[in-house]
């Protein structure tokens, strides 16, 4: 029978007709021709788009250095090498504070008053990532609305991808590329408290703390450990009703402050209240910021800190490099699930099946 004949079409079922479908067209358009990847640029074509302060370029090098790919991973580090001798010359900000303190909104306003001045201003955004999905809304760019189109402010939103709290060495990377592309203040935003804070600790100048007043207990949200890296403490939407809670937190945070051991740079953390919504204090901030570089310059500590993190840096790449080489081997990934259902079946603790798999990883090297 043919396969588009209805029986409704018979003789007998007068009055009933059923047409017969049209013919599916390709779920492909067929005149869709199939698209060309570019070619990878070299690393030479990469520092040169860079130095010459080329944003697209910039930001292709940053993908590079952000991708997981051995072969880009293999050109973002040569581009790295050699935009080194044009980095460092910067001021290297870190950003952080409890989610809704009004980071985004406070970067905005603060790059919009250093840029009034000249010069260049690197956003990195660190964007917390689903643990479930690994994905990231990348929302932080949508606040900062005057500084996304701001010619010379460059936004870089990262997901955080899980490392380190949300944020990994490739951050230190882009710092060095934003640099050498002629960028001389670097914002780095957290993703808010937590581990994070100690890696964007060890890659910036000057560590700045923004929180919030009348949400309770003000020192309750806040680590010991979080206050004691900060440089600056900054108390956000310190306007209309709000200005008193602001002043009493102030006071609450310098006398917290008091407790703490000197810090090594030998300067004494500020306390400063503004208003980011409002544009209210933002001079003031900065002076402070403006204050902390020319002291830690003339008492030699702001050389000392850069040499410092640069060690750090290195030590961290190489467990990295550890770390990721241990994971990736194939006879250790046996061993391991292995030694797991072991584990998980009372039949060798925790601690012995973890030495047998590094007595069998290092024994093989």
């Amino acid at each position: 029978m043919n396969q588009h004949h209805h029986i409704e079409n018979d003789d007998k079922y007068s009055g009933l007709t059923v047409n017969c479908g049209v013919t599916q067209p390709p779920s492909v358009n067929p005149y869709l021709k199939p698209r060309r990847r570019k070619p990878l640029p070299t690393s030479g074509e990469l520092v040169e788009g860079i130095l010459k302060g080329d944003v697209t370029i910039l930001s292709r090098a940053v993908t590079l250095v952000e991708s997981l790919s051995h072969e880009h991973q293999a050109i973002a580090q040569e581009v790295i090498e050699k935009c080194l001798p044009y980095s460092g010359n910067s001021r290297r900000i870190g950003i952080t504070g409890v989610p809704g303190a009004g980071k985004s909104t406070s970067i905005d306003v603060f790059g919009l008053h250093i840029l009034k001045d000249g010069g260049k201003l690197a956003v990195l955004a660190i964007d917390p990532s689903s643990e479930r999905t690994k994905g990231s809304i990348l929302g932080d760019k949508t606040r900062m609305e005057r500084l996304a189109v701001h010619p010379s402010a460059f936004i870089r939103p990262s997901p955080s991808a899980g490392s380190l709290g949300g944020v990994a060495r490739k951050t230190r990377e882009t710092i060095v590329l934003c640099e050498a592309a002629g960028y001389n203040n670097i914002f780095v935003e957290t993703v808010g408290v937590g581990q994070s804070e100690t890696a964007v600790h060890s890659m910036v100048d000057f560590f700045l703390l923004i929180q919030l007043a009348g949400t309770g207990d003000e020192l309750q949200g806040i680590k010991r450990g979080i206050m004691e890296m900060a440089d600056g403490i900054v108390i956000n939407k310190a306007d209309g009703d709000n200005v008193d809670r602001a002043r009493l937190a102030q006071a609450q945070f310098r006398s917290a402050l008091h407790l703490f051991p000197p810090t090594m740079s030998g300067w004494i953390p500020e306390v400063l209240c503004y208003s980011g919504y409002y544009d209210l204090g933002i001079a003031e901030v900065w002076e402070m910021i403006d204050r902390y570089f020319k002291f830690v310059k003339d008492n030699g500590y702001f050389e000392r800190k850069r040499q410092e993190q640069a060690r750090y840096w290195m030590y961290e790449t190489i467990n990295e490099q550890l770390r990721n080489h241990f994971y990736s081997n194939p006879e250790v990934e046996r061993l391991l699930i292995e030694k797991e259902n072991r584990v998980l079946s009372n039949v060798q603790s925790s601690f012995t099946a973890a030495r047998d798999v590094l007595d069998y990883y290092f024994t093989q090297k």
